[in-house]
């Protein structure tokens, strides 16, 4: 009896693999591979398999290959051109995402869901490609569209990175993006010289078909892949960041003087008088705010000075169309690619302790209840007096540091005032609503060869928390101040969540035991703001505040101000950065013309509103890719990291449930995936409605925030994967 209850739950759990959407046709020796099965257990598969083709669930193709079936049309015709001509379904266009199993899935813009492509219905398609695809007749209930790509509108990915295999009169390159999934030939004429191991640039030259690979050139040779520093230049790269600036721009930067000119500080607000200081981490080069503090009464007189760059980057100049080119600094584990030349941003544009230089300040006066009473900004000059570092004002403020106490002493008494106000300040958002998400980020230490030797938790602190309250103070003052004024300008803006997301996210808190009232209604921030202090303390806090935060919407830049869900602020924009981020840069000059009388000038205001469009939309594009780029080139790091830590074993936190596994997140951020066929003597469930993986025999459960310990079964640099076991029976229920 228990031997023929044993086999339904085998047959079962086959046969949901083989149904689902990502699974291609495989042999009996692949699928055992797939399951890690020893040579002892494939019989058993056999049996499993035999048993579902007797049934007529399971065919197996002349190749000896599995499939389940299911009734559907499938493809048959060679021409992928004509291909489904005869069928019936609607045609659409989108854009192709490649999987490396070789399937993909077309988006389409306006539809809710992407229609998923079998890798023999691809054509000649890549990632990124434009296509057109017929989308097919008789959808399941539950089961994601399928389609067939009839035509290839235009190519996505004229060049790839990757690396450089060789043969002896031919080579290929293994694209880093798993997503572009097919090898590329190199012929011996367009190698280039290129050594077995590099990092290149190739020029697709041919796509190829179903049946023939991609061919290609050499274009760039990037280094060998084991030559330090060559691993995060192939991401720079592979995101088309630009890393090198044009002579003319270079030229133009060079010009500028090192020092503030006389002519340059005529009209300005002198400050210089002011005690000024700048707090920022002690890699910091370039410093584009400092902040001035005293305290009259219960009225606090707080200074926000940011750097003007508007002074030295002109409209329209080599150096400004470099600037909104880039979009943003991009800071990367080994390397920062400024937005600006360095002799700019680290030297004339950044406020060096003891050295003049130009700013715009918002000046405001704040109550004790955190309310800005009056305000005014101005161009301004100030000279900073001390350059201090998180580390010392956070050992200042705790009493932890004797000789940071003593060597900072004149400065002490505007620390603690400071910390009382930021405090206020913080308090008065979390009345209105605003929303904490209080994540620790990497700090990944490398050594000179550029290797991952250990990486940390780098959490906020009181003297990061003071920086971050008042430029978000300053933010909003500034905000406020134009939309009223109804002047053009640029905006961050972070929508409403969708109330679908919403409301399977409630769904899931419910199901996790949190007391939550469900609701169709749109929700607003401070119900989110209730959900996380219902869940502080428990033990899957940290993961649940992360499946919240990804119920948001991405914040980008517009030109329309209709405020900032996460924060609760009807006015917010990006004041403070004007080095490293470009529409700051560009509502500085809009102050500046403001400020000068220069908007009533004919044709002024108009021009600001004919290029704000493109601008933010081309600063949100930069500024997603350069969080890509810093994402992936942190997930390098952590499995080359923990590619040298192969076999130990470590306590972790379930950070992750889905079909295929279990994420599991160390203490120092790393995050590793246990796959479901690694877990032991049992077929798993996902319970989407719970969030949980169970055991069909055992009942075992796996949840968020469950404590395990793992081991490190494997850690791939270039595919920026790291995967654990379980540890025997070192799992906490």
């Amino acid at each position: 009896m228990k031997k023929k209850r044993d086999l339904e739950k085998r047959k079962k759990f086959i046969l949901e693999l083989l149904g689902d959407p990502v699974y291609r046709p495989m042999r009996l020796r692949e699928l055992a591979t797939l399951l890690r099965l020893k040579k002892e257990q494939r019989k058993e598969l056999y049996d499993v398999l035999d048993e579902l083709s007797v049934e007529g669930k399971v065919s197996m193709d002349a190749k000896g290959r599995y499939e389940k079936v299911t009734g559907k049309w499938k493809m048959k015709k060679k021409n992928t051109e004509d291909a489904g001509r005869n069928t019936k379904g609607d045609t659409a266009e989108g854009i192709f995402i490649g999987h490396n199993k070789g399937f993909g899935f077309v988006e389409i813009e306006g539809a809710e869901e992407d229609v998923f492509i079998p890798e023999e219905n691809t054509a000649s398609a890549m990632h990124q490609d434009c296509v057109r695809i017929l989308i097919k007749d008789g959808q399941k209930e539950g089961r994601r569209r399928e389609g067939v790509v009839l035509k290839v509108l235009e190519r996505g990915m004229p060049e790839i990175i990757g690396t450089y295999q060789s043969n002896r009169d031919y080579g290929f390159v293994i694209c880093d993006n798993p997503k572009f999934s097919k090898d590329v030939f190199i012929p011996k004429k367009d190698s280039k010289g290129v050594k077995n191991g590099d990092k290149v640039v190739v020029e697709i030259t041919d796509y190829g078909t179903n049946n023939k690979s991609p061919e290609g050139r050499i274009k760039e040779i990037l280094g060998n892949c084991r030559t330090p520093g060559t691993d995060i230049l192939a991401i720079v790269k592979s995101f088309g960041i630009p890393s090198e600036f044009p002579e003319r721009v270079i030229g133009q930067a060079e010009r500028v003087p090192d020092h503030v000119l006389e002519a340059d500080m005529e009209g300005r607000l002198d400050l210089r008088s002011l005690l000024t200081v700048t707090i920022d981490g002690e890699d910091a080069k370039d410093l584009d705010d400092a902040i001035s503090l005293t305290k009259e009464g219960n009225i606090y007189h707080l200074g926000v000075h940011i750097a003007d760059v508007s002074n030295y980057v002109q409209g329209g100049s080599a150096l400004d169309k470099e600037a909104l080119k880039r979009g943003t600094s991009v800071y990367l584990a080994d390397r920062v690619i400024p937005m600006l030349p360095e002799r700019l941003s680290n030297g004339i544009c950044s406020l060096n302790q003891g050295q003049d230089r130009l700013t715009l300040s918002c000046l405001m006066d704040v109550d004790a209840d955190g309310n800005v009473v009056s305000h005014r900004i101005a161009e301004t000059v100030i000279c900073v007096d001390e350059r201090m570092s998180y580390t010392d004002v956070k050992n200042i403020l705790e009493d932890t540091d004797a000789e940071a106490k003593s060597r900072y002493a004149h400065l002490i008494p505007m620390f603690f005032q400071m910390k009382e106000l930021s405090g206020i300040l913080r308090n008065s958002r979390h009345h209105r609503g605003s929303i904490d998400f209080d994540f620790p980020e990497s700090k990944i230490i490398l050594n000179e060869a550029g290797r991952a030797i250990d990486i940390k938790p780098y959490e906020a602190n009181v003297a990061t928390k003071i920086i971050e309250d008042f430029m978000l103070l300053a933010n909003e003052t500034v905000a406020q101040e134009y939309c009223k004024d109804e002047i053009p300008f640029v905006y961050r803006t972070h929508e409403n969540p969708d109330p679908e997301k919403v409301e399977s996210l409630l769904t899931l808190l419910h199901n996790q035991g949190v007391d939550v009232r469900k609701t169709k209604e749109e929700i607003s921030p401070k119900e989110i703001q209730s959900i996380l202090e219902k869940i502080e303390g428990l033990p899957n806090e940290a993961q649940i505040s992360r499946l919240t935060l990804r119920t948001m919407k991405q914040a980008k830049y517009t030109t329309e101000c209709s405020g900032h869900f996460g924060l609760a602020a009807k006015y917010y924009c990006h004041f403070t950065s004007p080095i490293r981020r470009y529409p700051d840069l560009q509502i500085h000059r809009i102050i500046k013309d403001n400020l000068r009388g220069r908007l009533s000038r004919p044709g002024r205001t108009e021009h600001y509103r004919g290029i704000l469009d493109e601008v933010a939309q081309k600063s949100s594009v930069c500024e997603r890719r350069a969080d890509e780029a810093e994402r992936e080139s942190d997930k390098l790091k952590k499995a080359e990291y923990m590619s040298y830590h192969l076999g130990e074993e470590f306590e972790g936190i379930i950070s992750g449930v889905t079909g295929w596994g279990l994420y599991v997140e160390l203490p120092n951020t790393v995050e590793g995936l246990v796959h479901v066929n690694t877990l032991r003597d049992d077929y798993y469930t996902f319970d989407q409605e719970s969030y949980e993986l169970r055991g069909d025999l055992t009942k075992k459960t796996y949840r968020l925030g469950q404590k395990v310990r793992v081991r490190v079964e494997d850690a791939d640099p270039l595919l920026k994967t790291v995967d654990f076991t379980l540890a025997e029976d070192e799992v906490e229920q």
